[in-house]
């Protein structure tokens, strides 16, 4: 019996923000949970057969790269690993060439970058997707799974919710603001003053936010933002690209950390969330990564079916076309 193919369409060709999926985001997570449910009964549909996917990591990864891999090969297509030191990228060939060429070959490009100006200049350069697989500014692809994830603990419901975060005002924080303004949850983001999140970005979720009835709050305690919270997120204290600043970093962060205390401070039912890797003892302690009080291990697989649902959105037929 042939499979159907799904009728989700990326509403743009490229996938650099959690903006670009903003409209689309209850979507996806129906999608990707439908997705889950198919591979744990065995039976993957094949909506990327014939397709062909190039991925270019500057930063080492193992979700990420892991569940691209496993998503286009479950759903019929094929990955390709691109490392730029191999890549004549790496030896001086411009980030448009390389992206002129890559588009003669595959369906789309993941690139995993340091800096999101190299991000938007590959998009600028080629004809087919590029999927933001991590920069400097946002990490998308992970929000989609963290939604996944909040969206099956609480029974499809956003609304009347509220997500704390804890650390660092980051790129994973940047696309967490997006996402939940996009689906009207409401999120207080705790971090030191010096580590803020980017005024620009926290100005896009507050307008987005307006739209879905949600609220985007920021503030400096851990234990304002933890207090009456359904959930709790952390991420790194010191991400790939800022290990100079390691020093400073630890110092600025401490009290900072998700541990049994401070959940005990969020509602009844709470949980704590991390993008991994994490550094045990320093963002979290093993006890809640450990124990029962945690979505880690189900945000870590839903990275997987997140990623199957927008691969069908941006390379399935249907797709937005070419700019």
């Amino acid at each position: 019996m042939p499979t159907s193919r799904p009728k989700l369409r990326a509403p743009r060709k490229d996938l650099l923000s959690v903006s670009d999926i903003a409209e689309i985001l209850p979507a996806l997570l129906k999608r990707a949970s439908q997705l889950k449910g198919m591979r744990r009964s065995g039976r993957s549909p094949p909506t990327l057969r014939g397709r062909n996917l190039a991925m270019i990591f500057e930063k080492p990864s193992t979700r990420t790269r892991s569940s691209f891999e496993v998503a286009m090969n479950d759903l019929g297509g094929h990955a390709v690993y691109l490392s730029p030191r191999e890549m004549q990228l790496g030896r001086g060939e411009t980030i448009v060439d390389t992206a002129r060429v890559l588009s003669r070959y595959y369906d789309g490009i993941v690139y995993r970058a340091f800096r999101w100006q190299n991000e938007e200049e590959l998009a600028r350069g080629a004809s087919i997707p590029v999927i933001n697989a991590l920069d400097d500014r946002e990490h998308p692809c992970q929000i989609v799974a963290d939604l996944l994830t909040l969206s099956e603990r609480w029974k499809g419901r956003f609304s009347g919710r509220r997500l704390a975060w804890v650390g660092d005002g980051n790129n994973v924080l940047h696309s967490l603001l997006l996402g939940c303004a996009a689906v009207g949850l409401d999120l207080v983001a705790a971090t030191p003053e010096a580590y803020r999140p980017w005024p620009e970005i926290v100005d896009r979720a507050r307008k987005l936010a307006a739209t879905h009835g949600s609220e985007i709050r920021l503030c400096t305690d851990p234990r304002e933002a933890a207090r009456d919270a359904d959930a709790l997120y952390t991420d790194v204290w010191v991400s790939m690209g800022d290990e100079s600043q390691e020093a400073e970093r630890m110092k600025a962060f401490q009290g900072y950390q998700i541990n049994d205390e401070l959940l005990d401070l969020a509602r009844p039912g709470a949980f704590a969330l991390h993008d991994l890797p994490a550094h045990r003892g320093l963002e979290i302690t093993d006890a809640v990564m450990d124990g029962p009080r945690q979505a880690i291990w189900d945000q870590a697989e839903n990275r997987l079916h997140a990623q199957k649902a927008i691969l069908e959105a941006f390379l399935g037929p249907g797709r937005a076309p070419s700019s």
